[in-house]
């Protein structure tokens, strides 16, 4: 089994599309006004509209919704990252700090209020570990 891909319910795909796109420097992958992918090398992160939720299974997601969740995002220097989207972001969480586990993080909310951490591993153990 291969986990491909995290999905993203909204009520304005293109607003959140066009927040991750800024916010990644990754272009998305238009399928209709109702669903895009902005894929990585390693993963997918797909943003579907409340008009597909019932195709699954109505009422089975809800936007805006998330108090779970939080998407993740490997980066080459997250203090570098932190400071292009100053001005922005407009719900840091917190600014880069480095946490026990070895991984200097940046945690804000999308527009949608889903948490979003952007991290580098610091430490050798971090570094090893994500250096697959």
């Amino acid at each position: 089994m291969n986990f491909v891909s995290v999905r993203v319910i909204t009520d304005d795909v293109a607003r959140l599309v066009t927040f991750y796109e800024r916010a990644t420097g990754v272009r998305a992958s238009w399928s209709n006004d109702d669903f895009a992918e902005l894929r990585t090398a390693s993963a997918t992160l797909a943003i579907g509209s409340t008009r597909t939720v019932p195709l699954f299974a109505p009422g089975s997601a809800r936007p805006a919704d998330n108090h779970s969740v939080i998407l993740e995002f490997l980066v080459d220097d997250v203090d570098r990252v932190y400071a292009n989207l100053t001005g922005f972001v407009e719900d840091f969480v917190n600014e880069p700090t480095t946490m026990p586990w070895g991984n200097r993080a940046l945690l804000f909310r999308d527009p949608d209020g889903n948490l979003v951490n952007f991290f580098t591993p610091v430490t050798p153990e971090a570094v090893e570990k994500f250096a697959r």
